[in-house]
């Protein structure tokens, strides 16, 4: 299986961030205008949270909350479990599993932001890899490879 490092090589680096004191109202406008499900939150350069649709649902609406007046670092989901480059898919589809998240910010040695990954990009590098060795299967077993 392979690693973070081949899904960012694939979808590239680009990440979508906010800063911790803007409203919730303009964090879901980034949200639509850039058609993802979460945003990393920086503060200085550093990670210090993540806020998604989940946490808008659940901490803003269920809580009757006005979007307009309620500050990201309210109710964004601090210190956001990471992976790095080196990491496993597997271990991205562990801990995405275990913990129910849907996003993992992707982090170098040096503790700087470089990616995120989505349980989408892990399904979408899963089900390309499946169909390689299915194609390599068949054709072994047709004796064309």
């Amino acid at each position: 299986m392979g690693t973070v490092r081949d899904i960012l090589q694939a979808k590239g680096h680009a990440v979508y961030s906010i800063h911790p004191d803007i409203t919730v109202f303009e964090a879901l406008s980034v949200l639509v205008d850039k058609n993802v499900g979460a945003l990393i939150v920086l503060d200085n350069d550093k990670v210090c949270g993540i806020f998604s649709e989940r946490d808008y649902a659940r901490r803003v609406i269920v809580k009757g909350r006005a979007s307009k007046e309620t500050l990201i670092r309210e109710i964004m989901t601090e210190n956001p479990i990471s992976v790095t480059e080196n990491d496993s898919i597997e271990d991205c589809m562990v801990k995405m599993t275990e913990k129910h998240i849907r996003h993992l910010p992707v982090i170098d040695h040096q503790g700087r932001l470089i990616g995120m990954i989505s349980i989408g990009d892990v399904v979408k590098y899963i089900i390309n890899e499946q169909k390689y060795i299915i194609n390599n299967l068949e054709g072994y077993i047709k004796g064309t490879r």
